[in-house]
């Protein structure tokens, strides 16, 4: 069992992470050898990761991240993976083959989303610049300005960068810290947020996450509704680009849990209705006794699971996940999100080929093996072979990135 790590976000996404060689230099210093990357909107940055961690005998797992919205889900008023905002479903798909570049089906609903995220991102900066002016003080964050400063500090073409919700806070953040004093701090966020901000006035991280809390969320002053494509349609996508949808999990993360999710069971139920087969974790989140008892139960009920860290604030924690304050990762959980890892190598080995993996393109499950349990079992055996070819030196197209 190798330590693993299925999902970070590579620059230019928001990220803890400066450049691609940072995050393939700190995985063989931690001594991680598999590696995921889940990113929003675009796939560039991959060929260059695929070539560093090739050099680096780092294991690259290729996946995406959608956010989507689930109608009946908003109506009702039920939370999912997303304790801020009601029928918010974030969808990854992981293993996926056909993103160098986007085409067909995947590439239509990819500019979809794209086109409506540019729009709401707008929206929001000019709302939440709207909202600083009317307390008082201008801060003359432009989206432009956020463009230039995600190209600056990553050094990457601004045509493959895609605003998020946590560039925003971020200069927000830096210029709130750039144009009034400690000492006025306190009182200017009071004003724009209408409570008393909870974080020390010189803690850039926990700032930016309290404005996104008062400001960015359903409900807040700068909030502007979705118009992200359905979980449907983000399934669709990930189908198309060859990929494994998984059902990313937030359980305790979240105060009081989200009702999707509030029971390993009833997340169970309402995975399977998805017709999804596979489920992740983001442990960092987690108790170590909430952790076990929702990924065992996931694994019981034929979902393979795996476990990742997303590094999408400025925190440079350990590639390595652990539970909430450092805890260990229980040794069984390690286990299974092992397995998981390998179910995806496998997957992404043989769809690399053209041949059928874990899923076909219309996510059922392979009908080679009578039970999900048989299935798992299988393809991670198949995995870790594949794995432990790659570390080994032997080329293959193990990946989708062929013969980098």
């Amino acid at each position: 069992m190798l330590r693993n790590n299925s999902h970070i976000h590579l620059p230019p996404n928001f990220s803890a992470f400066i450049t691609v060689q940072q995050v393939v230099d700190l995985a063989s210093a931690q001594d991680v050898r598999v590696i995921g990357v889940t990113n929003y909107y675009d796939y560039c940055v991959y060929r260059e990761f695929a070539e560093a961690a090739k050099k680096a005998r780092i294991f690259p797992l290729f996946g995406l991240e959608i956010i989507s919205l689930v109608d009946e889900l908003v109506k009702a008023g039920v939370k999912v993976n997303d304790p801020g905002n009601p029928g918010r479903m974030y969808i990854c798909g992981k293993g996926v083959t056909k993103f160098d570049p986007v085409r067909g089906d995947a590439a239509v609903i990819l500019e979809k989303i794209r086109k409506a995220d540019i729009q709401r991102m707008r929206e929001m900066i000019s709302k939440a610049a709207e909202v600083f002016c009317r307390a008082g003080v201008g801060l003359g964050v432009t989206e432009a300005g956020i463009r230039e400063m995600i190209v600056r500090r990553h050094g990457c073409p601004a045509n493959i960068v895609y605003i998020q919700e946590r560039h925003i806070a971020q200069a927000f953040q830096e210029a709130i810290f750039a144009k009034v004093l400690p000492e006025k701090r306190a009182e200017l966020l009071t004003r724009a947020y209408g409570i008393t901000p909870k974080s020390p006035v010189d803690d850039a991280v926990r700032t930016q996450n309290e404005f996104r809390s008062n400001l960015l969320r359903a409900g807040k002053p700068a909030f502007v509704i979705e118009s992200f494509v359905s979980d449907a349609e983000a399934c669709k996508m990930i189908l198309a680009m060859g990929g494994i949808p998984c059902y990313p999990t937030l359980a305790d993360g979240a105060t009081p849990m989200c009702p999707y999710e509030e029971t390993p069971e009833k997340l169970i139920a309402n995975i399977r209705a998805m017709g999804v087969a596979m489920a992740e974790m983001i442990p960092v989140r987690n108790t170590p006794e909430v952790l076990l008892k929702y990924v065992k139960s996931m694994r019981a009920a034929g979902i393979a699971v795996v476990g990742g860290t997303e590094h999408n604030t400025l925190d440079l924690i350990p590639l390595e996940p652990t539970c909430v304050k450092g805890a260990s990762i229980p040794d069984e959980v390690k286990a299974i999100f092992w397995e998981g890892a390998c179910v995806i190598a496998a997957h992404q080995h043989l769809a690399a080929k053209g041949e059928e993996g874990f899923v076909d393109a219309s996510g059922r499950p392979n009908a080679k093996y009578a039970s999900a349990d048989e299935r798992i079992r299988a393809f991670a055996a198949m995995g870790e072979k594949v794995i432990m070819e790659f570390l080994n030196g032997k080329q293959g197209k193990h990946y989708a990135v062929a013969e980098v």
